[in-house]
């Protein structure tokens, strides 16, 4: 396979580009690769098979040949998860985007211990996930939000999925139809308070679920939580 690598704006075929100064350095200096060689570049349009037409040590021009994929369907599955420590939260973003969610969303909720985000380091993760996962579509990452304002303003299209470690309700096909989006929201470290929990369950397009008898860290429920969508979700 080749490499891939993401192209935030639109392709020609059959024109040529300068790669960012980012890319050109993993070009030249990280896979080594020559002129002649093949690249795929992707973004929302699509993937094109390319190759290196010109390659010094800080300059590398590609010529995009030939379209190779269309276009993806987007998930339908987004994460809201409240912030935690940055090793765990960049295994989240990371894993949540090779699961293929289609935004996340960062949360502050009573019990969370971390304020603020990354963004350049996040979207950074993001983009390298997307690549290496084969897919087309890096997640959306949104601006932290406080728990109370993030359910104020709930589509009335989307479906919450809330993994509540005091449900004993299972998932299933019934509960995920007939909705645009499904979010699934995940806890701090320590879960949310008593009020807040009362506070989610009141909302009507609230589905809380078990995911495990066990008490699992943030990242551990994330990555669980999307798979099972996932799985339920594309279940015939």
């Amino acid at each position: 396979m080749n490499i891939r690598l993401y192209h935030p704006y639109s392709i020609v075929e059959n024109s040529t580009n300068l790669l960012s100064k980012e890319h050109t350095h993993y070009v030249v200096n990280v896979m080594r690769l020559k002129r002649g060689s093949i690249i795929n570049f992707f973004n929302i349009e699509g993937e094109w098979e390319s190759e290196i037409v010109f390659l010094e040590k800080e300059r590398v021009e590609v010529k995009f040949l030939k379209k190779v994929k269309e276009p993806q369907k987007k998930n339908k599955i987004e994460l809201a998860i409240c912030l935690v420590k940055k090793t765990p939260m960049e295994m989240i973003l990371q894993k949540a985007t090779e699961l293929g969610v289609s935004k996340i969303i960062p949360i502050i909720s009573e019990r969370t211990e971390v304020k603020e985000l990354n963004y350049d380091r996040a979207k950074k993760i993001i983009i390298e996930a997307t690549e290496q996962s084969n897919q087309m579509f890096p997640p959306e990452i949104l601006e932290a939000i406080k728990l109370k304002d993030f359910l104020k303003n709930l589509k009335e299209t989307t479906k919450l999925l809330f993994a509540d470690v005091n449900s004993n309700d299972n998932l299933s096909v019934e509960k995920l139809k007939n909705f645009k989006s499904l979010c699934v929201l995940i806890g701090p470290e320590g879960d949310f308070s008593p009020p807040e929990r009362q506070f989610i369950l009141s909302f009507s397009k609230v589905v809380p679920f078990t995911i495990s008898k066990n008490i699992l860290r943030s990242d551990t429920a994330a990555i669980s939580a999307i798979s099972l969508v996932n799985f339920i979700n594309n279940y015939p």
